[in-house]
């Protein structure tokens, strides 16, 4: 997590105060002529703007997408490098490698009922600017808010798609470092680039609904506004570690407190009667440094090595940037279909193939291993069993 001082793009629309089960007037996506360069799209666009302010949609609510089919490929982290510290924002892509053949990506399956994938089929990486609509609150998320972020998304319209994050403890009090987010923040993104292969898209997103005090004239002045930020020059950025100067270094619990915890859960684990099994430690750490830690930057420079990792930033406004780069998924779902992942018993890469050999043998033929495995396995195993039925 990074704490910096960004510009502040703010919607006042947050579509948790509405009735979820009032359906919003429309949900729409256009798309327009293929262009060569996102500065034509930023063009494209900007008219298509001017011409939605001489024809407003006679709705009193409704979330209408329009995109810019882009002929060049550009990395959607470069896009967003770009737009500097424009507030919020958010990032995600999936596991590269992957993206490419070899494997499902996290952004790939969202096509439509009648299996329209059109421009979703190959999504590598999304990244946007400013909210068209947010949805937010401090207490936990229920199936009420649920509701309300699926009120302004339909299967029709599959690139219209709200991306955020949930707190992982729901009972547990928030921490200061994660009050902008409340118990949840998702957001519709104004502007939104996609990262497709061999080929990029440039989209704007409006959203309005009379009841929240959200007018298609608001609605539009707020994305003009942010459409006036935007940079349309993408610039390639060096993938690798800036190495700024550490200052400070605060570790909690500190390195004493720690070997108390893991002496006292061996001895938990080992009594004959514990139910334990297995214990994850933690810590946080608060790292200051001499100058501010750009995330988009930090997150690119780990995109060399995390080509099998899922990469995300969140950053509310008001609010510090949430970086993330993991190997797992925690679950997708497809209409009916659930799928998770176990991954346990991790061990370094070896300097040469011979090495990896070897260490891949050592981890199969390994009894510690294996238990580790089995029990992440079956943890999962019977929590989607107790929620599925």
């Amino acid at each position: 997590m990074f704490g910096n001082e960004a510009r502040r793009v703010v919607a006042w629309m947050n579509g948790c105060e509405g009735d979820p089960k009032l359906p919003i007037g429309s949900i729409e996506t256009r798309t327009l002529t293929v262009v060569p360069s996102p500065s034509k799209a930023m063009e494209r666009l900007s008219v298509a703007i001017r011409e939605l302010k001489c024809s407003p949609l006679p709705l009193t609510s409704g979330i209408l997408r329009l995109q810019v089919p882009i002929e060049e490929q550009i990395e959607a982290i470069e896009w967003l490098h770009a737009q500097h510290d424009n507030l919020p924002r958010c990032f995600f892509s999936g596991r590269r490698s992957r993206a490419n053949g070899n494997g499902s990506n996290l952004l790939m399956d969202i096509g439509n009922e009648n299996g329209d994938t059109s421009f979703t089929n190959n999504l590598v990486g999304v990244a946007g600017v400013g909210s068209a609509v947010f949805f937010q609150q401090l207490r936990p998320f229920s199936y009420h808010d649920w509701r309300s972020i699926k009120r302004f998304l339909s299967s029709e319209c599959p690139l219209i798609r709200a991306y955020g994050a949930i707190h992982f403890d729901a009972t547990a009090n928030i921490s200061p470092e994660w009050k902008a987010f409340g118990s949840f923040y998702f957001m519709v993104p104004q502007v939104e680039f996609d990262e497709l292969e061999g080929s990029s898209m440039l989209a704007i997103t409006i959203a309005w609904d009379n009841a929240l005090s959200w007018t298609w004239d608001e609605a539009i002045h707020s994305l003009e506004t942010t459409m006036q930020q935007i940079a349309s020059v993408v610039v390639k950025l060096k993938k690798e570690a800036s190495g700024e100067s550490i200052l400070r270094k605060t570790h909690v619990p500190n390195k004493t407190h720690w070997d108390l915890a893991v002496k006292k859960a061996l001895q938990e684990i080992n009594t004959s009667s514990s139910e334990l099994v297995k214990v994850v430690l933690a810590r946080s750490s608060r790292i200051l440094t001499a100058t501010n830690i750009d995330p988009i930057a930090w997150l690119a420079s780990l995109q060399v090595e995390g080509e099998d990792a899922y990469q995300f930033c969140l950053q509310p406004p008001n609010g510090p940037a949430f970086v993330g780069n993991t190997p797992e998924r925690l679950f997708h779902r497809k209409w009916l279909s659930i799928s998770s992942e176990a991954l346990a018993a991790t061990r370094a890469r070896g300097e040469s193939r011979a090495l990896d050999l070897q260490i891949e043998h050592d981890l199969l033929s390994s009894p510690k291993d294996h238990l580790e495995f089995t029990v992440v396995r079956e943890n999962i195993q019977n929590k989607l069993e107790n929620h599925l039925g």
